[in-house]
């Protein structure tokens, strides 16, 4: 009883601290591997975004060109930016841990099984969660993650978004001091409009769901022809049975 209640809190842990992050948090996302447009937009964003601090040291350029239907050309000429690495290379980033760690303080991590490890829907907000924070050495905070290091790199995308204090009604007994202001608001948007964002963000949370387990892709793929054959083969089997058994009966 006492592994089973261990195992339950740490479950519960980590939504737990999403909870905690603020009014605007967590936000749910279900990923949809069959999406391709999704998925090539999220690779585009992880390439142009992410891809200068986290690898994805377990996923190929060439694995994912073919599992998302995208030409090599294009994967070439728009997806692979260091001059040393080939189409069939990992995908990883040019930045070295020593770089990384005098930076950041640590070296950015990989990012290959975030997804898995975190689950989409804190990587979904977690994206959607940085905050103008004067106080942090980024300029930045985050409500999932709090005193987190990494800047908000979407920031074009997004625009700026801080914490507000939703205006109280005439009927709220609630006073100033007591007013909730952990509500995330964009005050200055940036190229995307707030529903543009929160679709980008989806396509690239998308995307490193499909990095995390990429065989889930084929699998899914494969489920209703495996499903058609058994079909078939059970009918099959059914009437081999009848005849087998006809003459005993």
């Amino acid at each position: 009883m006492k592994k089973q209640l261990i195992a339950l809190i740490t479950l519960l842990l980590p939504l737990t601290a999403v909870a905690a992050g603020g009014a605007s948090v967590p936000h749910s996302m279900e990923p949809d591997l069959q999406d391709q447009a999704s998925l090539q937009n999220g690779m585009k964003l992880y390439v142009n975004y992410c891809m200068g601090c986290h690898s994805l040291e377990y996923q190929r350029f060439s694995r994912a060109a073919e599992d998302l239907d995208v030409p090599q050309d294009i994967i070439e000429d728009n997806v692979i930016f260091s001059p040393d690495a080939a189409f069939n290379d990992q995908m990883k980033t040019s930045m070295s841990e020593e770089d990384g760690e005098t930076w950041f303080g640590a070296p950015p991590p990989d990012l290959t099984l975030s997804a898995r490890l975190h689950g989409t829907d804190w990587l979904y907000s977690y994206l959607l969660g940085f905050y103008q924070d004067s106080s942090r050495p980024t300029g930045v905070n985050n409500a999932v993650f709090e005193l987190v290091a990494m800047p908000n790199v979407l920031e074009p995308l997004q625009g700026v978004q801080e914490k507000v204090c939703p205006e109280a009604g005439a009927s709220d007994d609630v006073s100033d001091s007591e007013a909730d202001c952990d509500t995330l608001e964009v005050t200055h948007q940036g190229e995307l409009s707030p529903e543009e964002f929160e679709g980008a963000v989806y396509d690239l949370t998308n995307f490193l769901a499909y990095v995390g387990e990429p065989s889930k892709l084929k699998a899914q793929a494969l489920a209703p022809k495996v499903l058609i054959f058994l079909f078939i083969f059970a009918v099959i089997a059914y009437f081999l049975k009848r005849e087998y058994w006809r003459d005993i009966h």
